[in-house]
């Protein structure tokens, strides 16, 4: 049955590795290990922007991970959406270790409320599909069967036309997000109770959109406001980022 559905599958779907080009498989192991989470970290941009969030990211942007990542994005491989969801709850995940309102537990104490930045109307008309919702509903999925309770919470959308950011500077692309963002009316419901906000989005550069979104859900008092859960956090985690906004962590030396 299974190999039916394969042959099946290779009619509609692409029959080479999205990340490396292996025959006859959409993922290949080793691709698909890029986004195990084995190489996931905390991020941050330089120059940081104020009121970036605590960012975490799964893999460095570049080879496979970017392959796969422009692949569901810009030419429609939405079976791929999986894959990144993986990786992406690795980061959520790893973002909720050893700190107030961390994942995991029962009851409302490790709700994680996956925020997802939003694509502009004429993007997701012209690619047919919201990259970062999408790979949100995986990645709350995944970490769902891990034992987390997680939902999606597609609180913010645009309020004014920004232009494409591709291109752009660092300085350029926050003032084109500067006051972009906002809490739709009553969004404040799909928060409620979380533990964990999580801003999530396929990929970091400047960390400016980001920004922005932690702006919006701060304005609109989903973290310190009544939505809140006890506690309550706000950070963000990505699929990927540039090798080099990777922090290096210092440890204690040995004696």
């Amino acid at each position: 049955m299974r190999g039916w559905w394969q042959e099946l599958a290779g009619l509609v779907l692409p029959v080479d590795c999205a990340g490396c080009g292996a025959v006859r498989v959409l993922v290949c192991a080793e691709c698909r290990d890029a986004l195990s989470g084995a190489g996931e970290g905390p991020v941050r941009p330089s120059p940081r922007p104020a009121g970036l969030p605590v960012v975490r990211a799964a893999a460095v942007y570049e080879g496979a991970v970017r392959s796969l990542l422009l692949a569901h994005k810009e030419r429609g491989a939405l079976p791929l959406a999986g894959v990144l969801g993986a990786g992406l709850a690795a980061a959520v995940l790893a973002g909720g270790r050893g700190g107030a309102g961390g994942a995991g537990g029962a009851g409302g104490a490790g709700d994680v409320a996956l925020v997802p930045v939003p694509s502009a109307r004429r993007q997701v008309r012209a690619r047919g599909h919201d990259p970062a919702r999408r790979i949100a509903l995986a990645a709350a999925g995944r970490l769902r069967r891990a034992g987390v309770p997680a939902r999606v919470a597609p609180v913010l959308g645009l309020r004014r036309a920004v232009a494409d950011q591709a291109g752009l500077g660092a300085r350029q692309r926050r003032e084109n997000l500067t006051g972009a963002l906002a809490v739709r009316r009553g969004g404040w419901r799909l928060t409620a109770g979380a533990a964990r906000i999580v801003l999530v989005d396929d990929l970091i550069t400047t960390g400016a959109t980001l920004a922005e979104a932690a702006r919006a859900v701060r304005a609109a008092g989903l973290v310190a406001g009544v939505a809140a859960g006890p506690g309550a956090v706000l950070r963000a985690a990505v699929v990927a980022a540039p090798a080099d906004s990777f922090r290096r962590i210092e440890r204690a030396p040995r004696h």
